[in-house]
C-alpha cells in the first residue's frame, strides 16, 4: 500500500512539471513534458513593433542552434487562429508561437511594454524579465550567468 501511495505521488509530481503551456498558433498543443530541461524564452512582439521585428531573426537563430534553448512567441496584440500564423509568418518567425498568454501560468502580470522576453530556467521558475530588444549573443551571455547562478 506504502508504495502504490508513493508511485502515486511521484506521478502527480511529474504531472505538475509536465503542465501543458495550451496550443500554438497552428492549435498543436505545446507540452511541457517536451520543453522539461530547457531554458525557455517566452518573447512577446507585435507587427506594429519596430524592435520586435529587429530581434525575430536573433530568436530564430537561438530557437534553432541551441538544443537546451527553446523560444515560444507571444503575440502582444492577442490575435488568434489565422491571423496569428499569418502575423507570425509575415515578420518571418520560425520559433512556436502560442496562442495563450502563459503570464498567468507564469505568475506574471502582463507587460505593457514591448519587446519583452522572459526567461525561465529548467525548474519552470522565471529567472528574468528582459525589456528591449535581444540578440542571440546578448541573450545566450545572460543565460550563461543564470546557468553559473547569477
Amino acid at each position: 500500500m506504502v508504495s502504490r501511495c508513493m508511485g502515486l505521488l511521484a506521478c502527480l509530481a511529474l504531472v505538475g512539471c509536465s503542465e501543458s503551456w495550451g496550443p500554438d498558433a497552428r492549435g498543436h498543443e505545446v507540452a511541457g513534458r517536451d520543453l522539461e530541461g530547457d531554458w525557455v524564452l517566452v518573447n512577446y512582439w507585435a507587427e506594429w513593433c519596430g524592435p520586435c521585428r529587429t530581434e525575430i531573426p536573433e530568436l530564430n537563430a537561438l530557437d534553432a542552434a541551441s538544443e537546451d534553448i527553446t523560444v515560444l512567441g507571444v503575440n502582444f496584440d492577442e490575435l488568434q487562429g489565422e491571423e496569428l500564423v499569418a502575423a507570425a509568418e509575415a515578420l518571418g518567425i520560425r520559433f512556436r508561437v502560442l496562442s495563450v498568454d502563459p503570464t498567468e501560468r507564469l505568475g506574471l502580470s502582463r507587460s505593457a511594454v514591448l519587446p519583452v522576453t522572459v526567461i525561465v530556467g529548467p525548474d519552470g521558475e522565471v529567472r528574468e524579465s528582459l525589456v528591449g530588444e535581444q540578440t542571440q549573443e546578448g541573450l545566450l551571455a545572460r543565460l550563461d550567468t543564470l546557468r553559473k547562478g547569477g
